[in-house]
């Protein structure tokens, strides 16, 4: 049996939200399914019948079920990204460029992601559920992250993109932690700073998945922050 695109989750995490833009980029219609995370509904059955980890986003395509938004986020992209096409944005025809996304792409998951999590987590999630940030798990990472930027400054200073001169999944895996460090912390201008980073940063935030995406996101941090 077939069915349409699920998406289990809450579209103010990041997580979530980063499969969303990756089916906003494809173009492919989908139903985003709540869970509610203050009762823990993804900690019971049926949810953990879907995911064993008890962790949003799950993914569901037909037959197919799916957890780990990085993995559901390449599904998606081989699935219903057209080679030759702007919705390709693995570039897997062609071995060169998809050698530069998978390397970009991890570069985000190894040496981005973990310090930007961190800063988001304490200055964006904590307040959110409660708990006071930490400032010095703050600072440490501020200081990882500049490293990091350091290094796309200088990549993004010959290349209008992480891989190359397309967008693909290298830049999409960025935005949506991003979007809340230049949203939600007093950090934006680690990005605004370095004068290619900010450029870039423009130009994700130019497209219209992407803006439609980062609406749903405003969104979804409203109703979190809303008393209930």
């Amino acid at each position: 049996m077939g069915g349409a695109v699920k998406v289990y989750g809450v579209v103010a995490s990041p997580f979530v939200a980063t499969v969303l833009l990756c089916l906003e980029e494809t173009g492919v219609g989908y139903e985003l399914i709540p869970v509610d995370m203050a009762a823990r509904e993804q900690k019971t059955e049926p949810y953990l019948s879907r995911n064993p980890f008890g962790k949003i986003p799950t993914f569901e395509d037909g037959e197919i079920t799916l957890f780990e938004s990085r993995a559901i986020s390449r599904y998606i992209l081989r699935k219903y990204g057209l080679a030759g096409t702007p919705k390709d944005l693995l570039r897997e025809s062609n071995l060169e460029e998809s050698a530069m996304v998978d390397a970009w792409t991890e570069v985000e998951a190894q040496q981005y992601h973990p310090a930007i999590s961190n800063i988001v987590r304490q200055c964006v999630i904590m307040p959110l559920i409660g708990g006071a940030r930490d400032q010095a798990v703050v600072d440490e990472n501020v200081g990882k992250l500049g490293k990091v930027l350091d290094v796309y400054e200088a990549r993004l200073s010959s290349s209008p993109y992480l891989a190359g001169d397309f967008f693909s999944l290298a830049d999409l895996a960025h935005f949506a932690f991003t979007y809340c460090l230049m949203t939600g912390t007093e950090f934006a201008p680690l990005l605004e700073k370095r004068a290619s980073v900010g450029a870039w940063w423009g130009r994700i935030m130019a497209r219209p998945a992407v803006s439609k995406v980062a609406a749903l996101i405003d969104l979804g941090l409203l109703k979190q922050m809303s008393p209930s």
